[in-house]
């Protein structure tokens, strides 16, 4: 049995990269103290939506990346974080940063948030590639909030050998959001037949269109089973991949 631990940094972040930065940089501890040896934080942690995007942008060897990289090798433990990079076209790529002791990886979040009245695509450009990297002999792949509602993705993402796929996400608030959320987290692990541990940003009230947050992050086995869910509010979840399960589901039910 291979068995990871893990957790999910559950913040609000604001328009000031330097105090998100604090913000992350504290619960970051919190979960390296809690012996995880993987933390996600949430999509936009470098800067909430709403905030000038193309202003704050940073390349992935920008200071807020190479503080969660310098931040990561001193815990030893692998940072999940999302930020925004600056694209060739005059937006921006909305970024997942995975760097920590042995791995150092990134995705471009494919399916960009062009729904309930949002237009994500105004500054941000598409990603197209899937991305999983290895920690401890388990293979981890990424996806980024909207991308949930696109089930061929994690297929591909389970047949790609992900055991553990983390989603940060920034999911906007609204009629049905919590259940849409609680229902999409839970069947895309039963699609990939993999273990996924979403992060969303804590509740935040809604501010126009933009996405903010509703907090629910979790952790679900690749039954769709959920085996850890926070609440609204600021909190970390830690908890524990047994990938044994994720080889045994896909003996059982050979989907992929």
């Amino acid at each position: 049995m291979t068995s990871l631990r893990v957790a999910a940094a559950q913040i609000s972040t604001g328009p000031d990269p330097v105090a998100n930065l604090a913000t992350a940089t504290e619960a970051v501890r919190r979960a390296a103290d809690a012996g995880a040896a993987l933390v996600a934080l949430p999509e936009a942690t470098l800067a909430a939506f709403g905030t000038d995007l193309r202003a704050v942008a940073e390349p992935l060897d920008g200071p807020f990346a190479t503080a969660l990289r310098k931040l990561a090798a001193d815990l030893s433990i692998v940072i999940i974080a999302g930020l925004f990079e600056p694209s060739d076209d005059g937006r921006v790529h909305n970024t997942l940063l995975a760097t920590g002791p042995g791995v150092e990886a990134s995705y471009r979040k494919i399916h960009l948030y062009d729904a309930f009245g949002s237009r994500e695509s105004d500054l941000v450009a598409p990603g197209k590639d899937l991305v999983t990297f290895e920690l401890n002999d388990i293979q981890v792949g990424l996806a980024t909030c909207y991308d949930l509602r696109f089930a061929a993705q994690f297929t591909a993402l389970g047949r790609a050998g992900a055991e553990l796929i983390v989603v940060p996400a920034s999911w906007g608030a609204g009629p049905g959001k919590e259940e849409q959320w609680d229902l999409l987290t839970r069947a895309r692990a039963s699609d990939a037949q993999s273990w996924l541990l979403a992060c969303d940003q804590s509740w935040t009230p809604p501010v126009g269109t933009d996405p903010l947050g509703i907090g629910r992050s979790a952790l679900i086995d690749p039954l769709g089973h959920t085996r850890a869910r926070l609440a609204a509010e600021a909190d970390l979840l830690v908890g524990t991949v047994d990938t044994e399960l994720a080889g045994a589901v896909r003996a059982r039910v050979p989907i992929l």
